[in-house]
């Protein structure tokens, strides 16, 4: 099929395509077409790539596969806080308090950059302020340990909730204490995948939809990337495809692994709401396999959990979270979920993102999962940089450089690592090791 006969797929049905702004159709490539670079992948990192390369005067291409944000770009659960997948202590144990201190400040820029774009272009966008990471092990000491460390190394400060200041915004008996960060807030990623789309076209990007990315082959000095109906011939090309676009080079795809994660959306609840969650931040429990939820459309609760390898939705998705989401908070116990929703994630096993150069004109900006929306914006920034001005502030990333994550067993792998996960958590959380305020 011709990429003209490719009928646009629709965003994952849920709140956020309801709620989404207009968003223009983009063309299908269908030529013969040269830039100086070819991105793949629409995108939040591809998108900034596109737009930070033509805001700098350069040629640039964007080629995405259905719709820009059609993945986890556009349906992920909205959080903007600096940071990554990986926490910042093992990032210092493998490479060092100075170059995990530089890594720290491109992922804060990385956030930065986000509330920049939103206050020039659209402020609504952004939708909350404030993070919090709600402790459910009694833990005390813990929590105090982690806010003292993010202070004295990376300069964040954050501050220790006790109990009862816990209790009084997030009425679970799960909860222990929190850490707040009020640097962190929270947005529509689809308006902000659209808005930077937007953003990227004013610049002089070329952007086109019902465009996969078929094949990519080196013709002398030139990289040709060929589409249903047409091919860019380009200098360098940019792979930005997450868990996606598979096929292309096989550095990534053996370094790369598809990871599921689900969201879902209760109805208004009105007061009821607020007999549960009456904060506007951002909220993350301190589980290796762990909720996340907010409040969005003023009375309802966006809530997300369950890593899986499988990729295939699960049946009564909607009724799976509902019960998470009792577990926490009782008073919400029969609450139905009006929509449910699964997004493919692309993880590496040494949870980093991949940003760099793999092979000569070939670039890759890909593996957020986890922690993408401040580190997709950090790494277009950076890759743009790197194309445009010759910048190697990229290379901070060379020690988490592509790896083989396991074939045929990459995905059994990671999903007994996940059940392993799961069991700790149910460990740290027994009741010998619960303080006695959660009683």
């Amino acid at each position: 099929m011709s990429a003209a006969g490719t009928a646009r797929p629709a965003h994952a049905a849920g709140w956020y395509r309801e709620t989404a702004l207009p968003q223009p159709a983009y063309p299908p490539l269908e030529e013969e077409a040269a830039a100086e670079v070819c991105v793949v992948g629409g995108g939040l990192a591809g998108l900034t790539t596109a737009l930070e390369l033509a805001r700098r005067g350069r040629s640039v291409r964007l080629l995405e596969a259905r719709r820009i944000a059609w993945g986890a770009s556009g349906r992920n659960a909205g959080f903007v806080l600096p940071g990554f997948a990986l926490d910042m202590e093992r990032i210092a144990a493998r490479v060092g308090l100075p170059a995990a201190q530089a890594l720290y400040r491109l992922s804060a820029e990385g956030a930065g950059y986000v509330r920049a774009h939103l206050a020039a272009r659209n402020p609504a966008i952004e939708m909350g302020r404030g993070f919090l990471l709600a402790m459910r092990s009694a833990d005390a000491d813990g929590a105090r340990r982690l806010a003292e460390g993010l202070a004295r190394d990376y300069g964040r400060e954050t501050e220790v909730w006790d109990h009862e200041r816990t209790r009084a915004v997030l009425s679970s008996r799960r909860y222990h204490a929190a850490l707040h960060d009020p640097a962190g807030f929270h947005i529509h990623p689809l308006n902000y995948a659209a808005s930077l789309a937007a953003a990227a076209a004013e610049a002089g990007a070329l952007l086109h939809e019902a465009s996969p990315a078929l094949s990519l082959e080196r013709r002398g000095g030139v990289l040709r990337v060929a589409t249903p109906a047409g091919a860019v011939a380009a200098e360098s090309v940019v792979l930005c495809t997450s868990g996606y676009g598979r096929g292309l080079a096989p550095a990534l795809d053996r370094a790369v692994v598809p990871v599921a994660t689900y969201i879902a959306v209760t109805p208004p609840l009105g007061e009821m709401l607020d007999l549960a969650v009456q904060s506007e931040a951002a909220i993350a429990d301190t589980r290796r396999a762990g909720d996340y939820y907010r409040r969005v459309g003023g009375d309802r609760l966006l809530w997300g959990g369950r890593i899986t390898t499988r990729q295939s939705e699960p049946r009564r998705l909607g009724a799976l979270l509902g019960a998470d989401m009792a577990a926490v908070y009782p008073q919400l116990d029969g609450v139905a979920m009006e929509q449910a929703w699964s997004g493919l994630m692309g993880y590496c096993l040494h949870k980093m993102p991949l940003i760099g150069q793999i092979a000569p004109g070939l670039w890759t900006a890909t593996a957020f999962g986890g922690h993408g929306l401040n580190t997709t914006a950090m790494a277009g920034c950076l890759l743009a940089a790197a194309l445009a001005e010759g910048d190697d502030s990229w290379r901070r990333f060379a020690a988490f450089a592509p790896r083989w994550a396991g074939g045929p067993f990459a995905r059994p792998g990671l999903q007994l690592a996940y059940w392993g996960m799961q069991l700790r958590d149910r460990l740290d959380e027994r009741p010998g090791k619960r303080d006695k305020t959660a009683a």
